[in-house]
C-alpha cells in the first residue's frame, strides 16, 4: 500500500509507538488477556491512521469542459448561495462530506490558473453543518478557467480535523491531476461554481476523488 506524503510524520510516530507498546506488553505485562487487550485496541487504531493515508492509484482522464470531483465522501449540500469571501457574486454551491474513512487527498477540479489562496484560522464545528463553512477554520483557492470565469474551493477543517495542508499557490498552473491539498481526519470541501453549471450529480451521492465528474461547465 503506498501512503501519502502528509502522513509520513504521523504514521513514523505511530509505529515507534506500537513498537515501544509491544515490548513493554512482552518484558512488562504478564496477564495475556491484558497484553492481547492493549495490543489489540492500538492495533486497531494503528490500522486507521494507516487506511487513512492510503494513497490508491488513479487513472484521472482530464477534461477541460468537465468539473472532477475534488474529494472522496457524499454531496451533502447543493445550493445557489453569495461566495462572499472573494468571487463576491452569486454561486452554485456543491459541498462534499469526507468521513474519517474516506481518502483524504484533495485534486483541482477544473484546468487553469490559481487566482487566489488564503488560509483562515477558525472553529472545528463537524463538517456536515452549514455553518461550518463561515465559521470553521478553512482555507480557499480560486482557478480561473479558459473563459476568465472563476472556480472556488474551500478545504474547511471538521471536528476531527486539525490541519489543512494546501500544495497550490496563486499564479500556477494547474490541471486536473494537481494535487490541491490534503485534510486530516475529517473534513469537508465546498466548491463555489458559475450560475447555470450542469450538474451531474444529486445530494447523498458518493463520489471519488479525480474520477467522478461533478458537472460541465
Amino acid at each position: 500500500m503506498k501512503f501519502h506524503k502528509a502522513g509520513t510524520t504521523t504514521i513514523y510516530y505511530a509505529t515507534a509507538i506500537f513498537a515501544v507498546l509491544i515490548l513493554i506488553s512482552w518484558f512488562l505485562i504478564t496477564d495475556n488477556a491484558i497484553k492481547l487487550g492493549i495490543l489489540g485496541a492500538y492495533g486497531l487504531v494503528y490500522f486507521l491512521i494507516i487506511q487513512f493515508f492510503r494513497y490508491p492509484e488513479r487513472s484521472i482522464v482530464q477534461d477541460e469542459n468537465a468539473i472532477i470531483s475534488p474529494a472522496d465522501g457524499k454531496i451533502c449540500e447543493i445550493k445557489e448561495t453569495i461566495e462572499s469571501e472573494y468571487l463576491g457574486t452569486k454561486c452554485l454551491q456543491v459541498s462534499i462530506f469526507m468521513s474519517p474513512t474516506n481518502v483524504h487527498i484533495n485534486w483541482i477540479p477544473v484546468p487553469g490558473q490559481v487566482t487566489y489562496m488564503k488560509h483562515k484560522d477558525g472553529e472545528f464545528y463537524a463538517a456536515f453543518k452549514d455553518k461550518s463553512a463561515e465559521e470553521n477554520e478553512r482555507t480557499t483557492t480560486a482557478v480561473k478557467i479558459r473563459d476568465g470565469r472563476e472556480i472556488v474551493m474551500k478545504q474547511i477543517a471538521g471536528a476531527m480535523a486539525r490541519r489543512i495542508i494546501n500544495y497550490v499557490q496563486v499564479g500556477d498552473n494547474v490541471d486536473q491531476t494537481t494535487e490541491l491539498g490534503f485534510i486530516r481526519f475529517g473534513s469537508r470541501v465546498d466548491l463555489y461554481l458559475p450560475l447555470g453549471t450542469k450538474l451531474n450529480v444529486k445530494l447523498r451521492d458518493k463520489v471519488k476523488g479525480s474520477q467522478t465528474i461533478i458537472g460541465q461547465i
